[in-house]
């Protein structure tokens, strides 16, 4: 056994289509194109979402809803969190400034504070915006709120 005689395994190869190469091979005429038509033609390809002249789909779906440019979007921080900030730092007043410090918001970020959880400790919070159950809860415990 040499070089000259090495051969790929039985049945592990296949000879290509040659296609266009005369009657003879089976394949010439169209070249397994069909007859006629676009898809036959050299050049050709489909646009996306093309359906054959039929209406396509992204046009006869009917859009629906609408994106309000006058939206504010809130960062949500329940009352929960500003007891554990406040047990932890030792704070008295938690603003805008310290949510950001403490890595609740970021800087460009409005905050609306939610009333979900308890809070025992006496605070000022100051925020943009406060859901009424919050408010309760944080008057509740003898704390204020400023909406900022």
């Amino acid at each position: 056994m040499d070089l000259s005689n090495l051969k790929p395994a039985e049945g592990s190869t296949k000879t290509r289509k040659r296609i266009g190469r005369g009657q003879g091979s089976g394949r010439g005429g169209t070249s397994t194109r069909g007859h006629k038509g676009a898809k036959s033609r050299s050049g050709y390809s489909k646009k996306s979402g093309f359906e054959g002249g039929q209406m396509p789909l992204q046009r006869r779906v009917p859009k629906f809803g609408f994106k309000n440019i006058n939206r504010v979007e809130y960062k949500a921080v329940n009352v929960e969190s500003l007891q554990t900030l406040a047990e932890k730092k030792g704070l008295s007043v938690i603003d805008v400034e310290t949510l950001i410090e403490a890595g609740f918001i970021n800087k460009n970020d409005r905050v609306k504070i939610l009333g979900n959880g308890t809070i025992t400790a006496k605070i000022e919070v100051k925020a943009h915006a406060f859901s009424k159950s919050a408010v309760t809860a944080i008057e509740a415990v003898e704390g204020t709120v400023v909406k900022l």
